[in-house]
């Protein structure tokens, strides 16, 4: 039996940072109709109960129909250690990340974590993600197994390192040829499981292993591949040292085959000119992580690349300071006053959902509410909080309804959330 789930619905027709608010759509008394994990129809409530009279029928009220969030560049072995006081970025590696990371050889372990991620996503509305693993075999398994038991479109990649990094957390060129291969022959592809190529940086990998990720990613062109870009200006320094024969740090990929459609590159905060133009001419993604970048006091992103480049939104678990997208867009807001560009709530909301989707070329899948589009939803209440409620009850239009969950919301705000066309019912709460 067909599903419809009765509320006010937000899509999206266009790119908002292309053409203003007006690339979406609110529908005030809206409908989605859900069959076999797909969108069949949406439009206003009452035309699709008279079209749909046999279907089963969930109001939400007043609470927002949405797209689920989409974090597009995560590190779910980083989970525990989250809010851990920190300095800079290597600082936040050698302290924290490395000896957390060292435990994931644990199948145990790893399938704990990766449990606890995923139930914390969920509670936050986030429906997909796309995650580093550690060097383990064993970190992929454990995040994909997680994945598939609940449904999710997820995507995932062993994290390569042969140096700058302890001796328990490096492999070498050819086992993280071997490896990232046969993980991802075992999962590309399988239900909604995607496999990532994934060189952690430049710093942790030498120009042998960029070149045998490559190579990979040349005989399967299909996959993603992620990896970081100028989050720091100390990283950058050290990048030149490391690599005095390229030109900049994103050559230090380009050299090695890792530039092109499909390729990730999470933070990109201090580009240079002719790096922003490869990564306009290659049509590559950027993945922007605020809370991350104030937290680690990296920087601030520069927005305004969203006019030419396929742009998502992440949380960047847990260099990031939060679990929410409601959150992070909280935080890209901010940042972006920082550098004196206004972010409307329609360019907010689409980062955290069709955005990401498009950053990770899943946009004819999920992150949108249309016909066709797999049924991955978020509902939310708009009036979650009483600070929130009083904000929405002066509202005079839907973004001045769903602007204060975005700057205040947190897991309250969630309702609901919907996976490949099911209610996700249990959704844990962490109090």
């Amino acid at each position: 039996m067909a599903d419809l789930l009765l509320g006010q619905v937000l899509s999206f027709h266009s790119d908002p940072f292309h053409d203003g608010p007006t690339a979406a759509h609110h529908e005030r008394h809206g409908a989605v109709l859900i069959d076999s994990g797909l969108i069949t129809d949406t439009g206003p409530a009452e035309t699709l109960r008279i079209k749909h009279p046999q279907a089963r029928i969930t109001d939400y009220g007043q609470s927002l129909i949405s797209a689920g969030f989409i974090d597009a560049h995560v590190h779910y072995p980083q989970t525990a250690i989250i809010a851990s006081w920190g300095k800079r970025l290597i600082d936040w590696l050698a302290d924290y990340t490395f000896p957390e990371e060292m435990r994931f050889f644990d199948p145990a372990y790893a399938t704990e974590i990766a449990n606890r991620y995923m139930d914390l996503a969920l509670a936050h509305g986030t429906t997909s993600m796309c995650s580093y693993a550690t060097i383990h075999p064993t970190s992929v398994d454990a995040f994909f197994a997680a994945a598939q038991s609940r449904n999710l479109r997820a995507y995932c990649g062993k994290t390569c390192m042969d140096r700058n990094a302890p001796p328990a957390l490096r492999d070498s060129p050819q086992s993280a040829y071997d490896d990232s291969k046969a993980l991802l022959t075992k999962w590309h592809g399988q239900n909604r499981l995607s496999y990532v190529i994934t060189p952690r940086f430049s710093p942790t990998s030498t120009p042998e292993q960029l070149a045998a990720l490559g190579a990979l990613w040349h005989e399967y062109p299909d996959c993603l591949m992620q990896t970081h870009l100028s989050e720091q200006t100390d990283e950058i320094a050290w990048v030149q040292d490391l690599f005095p024969q390229s030109r900049d740090y994103l050559d230090t990929y380009e050299a090695q085959g890792l530039l092109r459609e499909g390729a990730v590159f999470g933070h990109a905060i201090h580009l240079r000119p002719r790096e922003r133009d490869r990564l306009r001419e290659a049509g590559a993604s950027l993945v922007h992580c605020p809370t991350s970048n104030t937290f680690i006091g990296s920087g601030l992103f520069d927005m305004a690349l969203a006019q030419t480049l396929r742009v998502g939104l992440a949380t960047d678990t847990g260099g990031g300071s939060s679990f929410s997208m409601l959150r992070t867009m909280a935080a890209a807001y901010e940042v972006a006053q920082l550098r004196g560009q206004a972010l409307h709530p329609a360019q907010l909301w689409w980062l955290a959902t069709a955005g990401s989707a498009r950053a990770l070329h899943a946009e004819h899948e999920i992150g949108n509410i249309a016909k066709g589009m797999e049924a991955d939803l978020t509902i939310l209440d708009l009036a979650s909080t009483p600070a929130i409620a009083q904000a929405t009850r002066r509202a005079t239009d839907i973004w001045q309804a769903i602007f204060p969950t975005i700057m205040l919301g947190d897991d309250r705000a969630i309702k609901a959330v919907w996976i490949n066309g099911k209610p996700k019912r249990e959704v844990v709460r962490f109090i």
